[in-house]
């Protein structure tokens, strides 16, 4: 009895396949990053705004303090040359509830000047090396203030800084995966390219002939 050869397996269409691997690489990677950085995209849309109007956003006025106080003579008595810088900065900080990072220590033959610096937030010291004794100007300047000094990145430490450099990347990879999704969309791809060239060119002209 004759038994029929079983057909051959269909021909795989290795540029097909390839095609549909790296467009769903490239849509995964464009959506996935835009669910990641939501948060923080739409942080620095909206604080886009703030920075650029602050005169539209009114709440959050500065309180501003001003004290005096007495330490130790013995951390800062001259003529000795040695500080108590730490036990100095952690008095300030318990006495009066400080916050912001230590900028400046600066010491000469008869004062301190201490400054802590946040966003929105900056406290400077003026401490008589010769007494003990000290004056403390401390300004909070509202939560519009915060929100642009950490658009900024601005006196916002290391950790934000970071977060900062890692949305710029999300950012361009969101970009990026963007643009090269559209590549293999035919029927998209004149249309979409010629959008994103006129945006790009219209940046340049405003540039070029509206800012000074």
């Amino acid at each position: 009895m004759h038994t029929e050869a079983p057909p051959p397996p269909p021909r795989i269409n290795t540029y097909a396949y390839w095609r549909r691997v790296v467009v769903a690489w490239f849509r995964g990677m464009h959506i996935y990053l835009s669910m990641i950085s939501f948060a923080i995209l739409l942080f620095f849309g909206v604080t886009g705004l703030t920075l650029n109007h602050a005169e539209w956003f009114t709440t959050g006025h500065s309180t501003d303090r001003r004290c005096k106080g007495h330490l130790q003579p013995s951390w800062v008595k001259p003529p000795d040359t040695a500080v108590a810088k730490l036990e100095i900065v952690e008095f300030l900080r318990r006495e009066h509830s400080i916050k912001g990072a230590l900028g400046d220590f600066i010491i000469d033959d008869s004062q301190c000047t201490i400054s802590f610096k946040g966003p929105g937030y900056a406290a400077d010291i003026f401490l008589d090396r010769a007494t003990g004794d000290y004056d403390l100007d401390e300004s909070r300047l509202g939560l519009v203030a915060v929100l642009n000094d950490l658009h900024k990145g601005r006196d916002s430490g290391r950790s934000w800084s970071f977060l900062v450099d890692a949305s710029a990347v999300i950012m361009t990879g969101i970009s990026l995966s963007g643009l090269a999704l559209l590549f293999f969309f035919r029927r998209r791809r004149t249309t979409g390219l010629v959008v994103a060239f006129g945006g790009a060119l219209l940046c340049y002209l405003i540039y070029l002939l509206l800012v000074p």
